[in-house]
């Protein structure tokens, strides 16, 4: 009888896991209302009902998405337990080219939008992506007359806006050269260990 329950619970959590991935998969390359239940479901190769049953509604499974590829990317600007950080611009600049930061971007062009189902959902992201970087920012570390909370915005701007430049047109953006560049604008080196 346990050895059932617990294969179970292991299906759903599977099955939670891929539809995350197809759902994130396909808010990244179309969007969050183009994205039907059945597309996710296709993608994930799991029935269309177990979405509602897993999340709610698609609010949920944007939120699920969200808290999701958010933790990830969070937990990339966590050293190991015993390590010093590494270089605080390196890893915001590294970003840049995880899949995560394509689903933001895309988010990004709905969550503007006035009225927007997605706006909530994306204010807690920014919310936590500022928090996450600022609290890698050494005391002592900033440029004279900045604050962290100044040059968090300016970091994680830097990179939305980086990202989108590089995704439409790549071959016009050279990631090594903005780095150097917001390196050389920032002599006191944010998080340089």
């Amino acid at each position: 009888m346990f050895r059932m329950a617990t294969r179970r619970i292991e299906r759903t959590q599977e099955s939670r896991r891929l539809l995350v991935a197809a759902a994130a998969e396909l808010f990244a390359e179309k969007g969050y209302r183009q994205t039907s239940f059945i597309d996710i479901a296709d993608k994930a190769g799991i029935s269309r009902g177990s979405i509602p049953w897993h999340f709610g509604n698609k609010l949920g499974l944007l939120e699920a998405v969200v808290d999701d590829r958010l933790q990830a990317v969070l937990t990339g600007f966590a050293p190991p337990a015993g390590e010093r950080p590494g270089d605080l611009l390196d890893q915001v600049m590294g970003f840049i080219r995880l899949p995560a930061t394509r689903l933001f971007i895309t988010l990004l062009a709905e969550a503007v939008e006035v009225g927007s189902p997605v706006r909530e959902h994306y204010a807690r992201l920014h919310a936590a992506l500022r928090k996450g970087v600022q609290a890698r920012i050494p005391a002592g570390a900033l440029p004279a007359g900045t604050t962290p909370e100044a040059l968090t915005v300016l970091l994680v701007g830097a990179v939305i806006g980086v990202h989108a430049q590089w995704r439409v047109a790549p071959e016009a953006v050279d990631l090594e050269a903005v780095h150097a560049t917001i390196r050389a604008l920032l002599p006191a080196g944010p998080g340089r260990t």
